[in-house]
Formats: C-alpha cells, sequence, structure tokens
C-alpha cells in the first residue's frame, strides 16, 4: 500500500516570531527582471529584439500610471516599446483594426491592451481579437484552456508572479508546494480563478472562495496558503488566519485617510490591500505588503511572458 506523501512544513511549524516576515515582491521583481534583461540579449545577439505593444484607450489615471511603468520597464530591459495610446471616443472596430495589425507587425511579439476599457468597447471581443501566441496578459481562451490543461501556456501575470513569490518563500522545501492547502479568495478571470488552477498544478490542495461561499473565515481558517483578490479593503483579518500561515494580498486599493490618522494632519489617500494588514501580520508566518508585494511582479511576469513570446515566435 502506498503511503500518503507528507505535507511539506508550513511556517507554523518552522517559525516562531511574533510578527511575519515581509516577503519582498520589489527585490523578486529585480531578480526576474535581471533574468530577462540577459535573456533579452542573448535573444538580440541572435537578431530578434523582443517588442511590447501596449495599447491605452481613454485617460483614466489609475490605467496611465501603469502604462508608464511598464513601458518604462520594457525599455530598461532592453525591448522596444511600442506604445499607442487612444482617445476615449475610439469606436471598438478602430481598436480592432489597431489590434491586427499589431498582429501583423513582426517587430511586436506581445500586445496588451490595458484594462478597464471605455463602457461602448466589448472587453471579450478585443481581448479574442488578440493572436494567442501574443498574448502576453494570459486572457485569450486558448491559452486559459492551455493552462487548464497543464499545457505550457501564456499565464497570466498576476498569479504567476504570486506563484513565484510563494515558491521563493517556501526555499526551505526548495520551493514544493505539494500538500499544502490554499485557499484563494476571489474568483476573477484575471486572478482567482487562474490562481487556483496554477495552485492545483503544484500539487497543493484548494478551496476557492467567492461572494455566495459559506463559512468563509472558518475555511480561510485551515489554510496553510490564502490568496486574497477580492478587491474590498482590509476585508481579510487576522480571524480569517492560520497561524504560521503565508499570505498573499493581490488587491490594491484607495481609500481615504483622515486627517487626524494622516501623517501630514491633512486629509489624503492611501493604499491598502485586501488583507487588514495591521492585525494579520502578528498571526501570519509570512505576508506580502501593499504596495510593495504582487504589484511589482505582475510587471516582471509580463515582461518574462514577452521574452518567452518572442522566443517562440523566433524559434
Amino acid at each position: 500500500m502506498n503511503t500518503p506523501t507528507a505535507p511539506a512544513a508550513t511556517f507554523q511549524e518552522t517559525a516562531h516570531q511574533q510578527t511575519a516576515r515581509l516577503i519582498d515582491g520589489k527585490a523578486a521583481s529585480i531578480r526576474l527582471l535581471t533574468e530577462v534583461t540577459a535573456g533579452v540579449a542573448t535573444l538580440a545577439a541572435q537578431g530578434v529584439t523582443p517588442g511590447l505593444a501596449v495599447v491605452l484607450v481613454g485617460d483614466d489615471p489609475a490605467s496611465g500610471v501603469y502604462v508608464r511603468n511598464k513601458l518604462k520597464r520594457t525599455v530598461e530591459c532592453g525591448m522596444q516599446s511600442f506604445e499607442h495610446r487612444l482617445p476615449v471616443q475610439t469606436t471598438e472596430a478602430e481598436l480592432l483594426t489597431l489590434v491586427a495589425m499589431l498582429n501583423a507587425s513582426a517587430e511586436v511579439h506581445g500586445i496588451l491592451v490595458q484594462l478597464p476599457l471605455p463602457a461602448h468597447i466589448e472587453e471579450a471581443a478585443v481581448l479574442e481579437a488578440i493572436d494567442p501566441a501574443k498574448d502576453v496578459d494570459g486572457f485569450h481562451r486558448m491559452n486559459v484552456g492551455a493552462l487548464v490543461q497543464g499545457a505550457d501556456a501564456l499565464a497570466p501575470c498576476t498569479p504567476t508572479g504570486c506563484m513565484r513569490l510563494l515558491r521563493d518563500t517556501f526555499t526551505e522545501q526548495g520551493g514544493d508546494l505539494s500538500g499544502l492547502h490554499a485557499v484563494v479568495i476571489g474568483r476573477s478571470n484575471i486572478v482567482g480563478k487562474p490562481m487556483a488552477i496554477l495552485l492545483l498544478a503544484a500539487n497543493c490542495t484548494v478551496t476557492q472562495l467567492h461572494s455566495r461561499s459559506q463559512n468563509s473565515a472558518d475555511l480561510c481558517r485551515q489554510a496553510d496558503i490564502v490568496v486574497a483578490a477580492v478587491g474590498r479593503p482590509n476585508m481579510i483579518n487576522a480571524e480569517w488566519i492560520k497561524p504560521g500561515a503565508v499570505v498573499i494580498d493581490v488587491g490594491i486599493n484607495r481609500i481615504e485617510q483622515p486627517a487626524e490618522d494622516s501623517p501630514t494632519g491633512k486629509a489624503r489617500t492611501r493604499l491598502v490591500g485586501d488583507v487588514d494588514f495591521d492585525t494579520v501580520v502578528s498571526v501570519a508566518g509570512a505576508i506580502t505588503p501593499v504596495p510593495g508585494g504582487v504589484g511589482p511582479m505582475t510587471i516582471a511576469c509580463l515582461l518574462a511572458n514577452t521574452l518567452t513570446a518572442a522566443r517562440r515566435q523566433s524559434a
């Protein structure tokens, strides 16, 4: 009779600190970007310089910041950067024409259409129009299907970054997550669903919680790994977390900070995650901060996907 494989040790078993270890997404992203830069240089020496095209429709301030950061990192890694900023009144047909042009361009190996799009443009139609080989966001149904089947696919960037952070955190087990119980809070196509698939591929036991789940806190409290991706500020508090669990906070929420709580004495806004960091940090074994956790990894994984796409297209 086969003996079941024992789960890898959790931070509950190996760590005894009163405050969780911070998972440094900035440092991890720098390591990945260093790898990407070296890969770009090698490919460029063979006559192929990876190119990433980023399309922004409208003037949403947050989207504008994201696009600037992505383009900056693209150039720093030695890639070609192609920026297309379109007015908010751009029609769906006009956007699809641009996507078709980028699909046909030999210089463009990756295409990213920044979301959200204006309400009059159907996001699904635009995402499905992108050549799956250039879909570096990993949103095309062909890439999603390949991911589900365990095939080699361009996976969504944020879940991929989360997996890299998790493997880095469990270094004492060689990055092996086998047998660990992971709870994913959220079921979006962008983060929640692909996150669960990647964790299953890593041999975790996965529970997925969402708005219709019952006893969510009790279920979450059983987890060795918690990935929060619901878009609700400070929703997950210490009562949801098993002592020693590893917590990955994907949420990025901007909230108002009253003048009396602000170091400047003036009302302002600040970024917080889906996890109540101030309470959870005293219970978890390791946790990502917001900002500085998952965010930097998303851009690094985007560029890693672009390099992968360029290698495949030039093979």
